[in-house]
């Protein structure tokens, strides 16, 4: 089999083992939105991608946080497959992790902690790693990639744990020390975007996690719990310098009553690298859009 058409098999198995995982687990699907008069800040991609239609500047959505943490008022537990798109810096073409067009996984589950949506992210993974073994696996292994079944619950490390033990290249060494996926929790408020929760109980940490897989391949999981005040958010956006008016649909949806939450996001793509071991991300995609890079379709 192509590489080309093992990573389509996967991905297909992926998607349908997803929902059929959240489906028992009481998800509704959402369709997913691409054009947004705000979206996820992101202070890491300083660009952003427009359009002008109508009269008014439209974003292309860079995640659908705020649109999860509306749904979650109307379904206690939403998921959507949305397009992302996240113009990346040059140099992260090299990374073998990013894409400028990707897809995610994106969840919200109302009233949930982080560790309730960390236990629902480990038994989601396993439940994707079982089925393309079960799929895939005869074609996995003509390629040399065989997958194990990870024992749960993964290992944890705090943001400033890593740091001192890695130093500050901390997420790339964890990740390729790694014989299991493993959590990172617990990051500075100032790593973070305003919408993550700040623990009420330990001022400055946050209530949020990643996963990192193992191996190397990196991050592929990141969410955490939600700030739901509309004073608390209203001070996170000043805090990091940001602009109130440009954030003033979702304090006006803060102001009309948000919910607790927790949820996070799986970048599709990265998934399908790690299930078939892939050295770049582009592999993944029959259209990869990699930072920089000009695309013939």
């Amino acid at each position: 089999m192509k590489r080309e058409a093992l990573a389509l098999e996967v991905t297909s198995v992926v998607l349908g083992a997803s929902r059929e995982f959240l489906a028992k687990e009481g998800f509704v699907e959402l369709l997913p939105v691409i054009l947004a008069p705000v979206t996820d800040p992101l202070r890491t991609t300083p660009e952003w991608a427009t359009i002008t239609a109508y009269g008014h500047t439209w974003y292309l959505t860079r995640s659908m946080i705020f649109h999860k943490q509306a749904a979650v008022r109307v379904h206690p537990k939403i998921f959507c497959f949305s397009p992302n798109v996240r113009l990346e810096p040059r140099e992260r073409a090299h990374t073998g992790r990013h894409l400028f067009e990707f897809v995610q996984l994106d969840l919200e589950v109302r009233d949930a902690t982080r560790e309730d949506v960390m236990d629902l992210g480990e038994r989601l993974l396993l439940h994707v790693l079982s089925e393309v073994r079960r799929e895939c696996g005869r074609a996995l292994a003509a390629w040399g990639r065989e997958l194990p079944d990870y024992p749960r619950p993964f290992p944890r490390i705090t943001w400033h744990e890593a740091h001192r033990e890695f130093g500050e290249n901390f997420e790339t060494e964890l990740s390729r020390r790694s014989k299991t996926p493993v959590w990172l929790v617990d990051f500075p408020i100032d790593q973070r975007e305003f919408y993550d929760r700040e623990d009420p109980d330990r001022p400055g940490i946050l209530r949020d996690m990643d996963l990192l897989y193992p191996e190397g391949f990196g991050e592929g999981l990141s969410g955490g719990e939600r700030e739901y005040q509309g004073e608390r958010i209203r001070a996170r956006i000043l805090r990091q310098g940001l602009s109130l008016e440009a954030y003033r649909p979702l304090l006006a949806l803060a102001e009309d009553g948000l919910c607790p939450s927790a949820g996070f996001g799986i970048g599709v793509e990265r998934l399908v690298r790690f299930l078939c071991g892939f050295p770049h991300i582009a592999e993944t995609r029959l259209f990869p859009r990699v930072p920089g890079e000009h695309a013939l379709l």
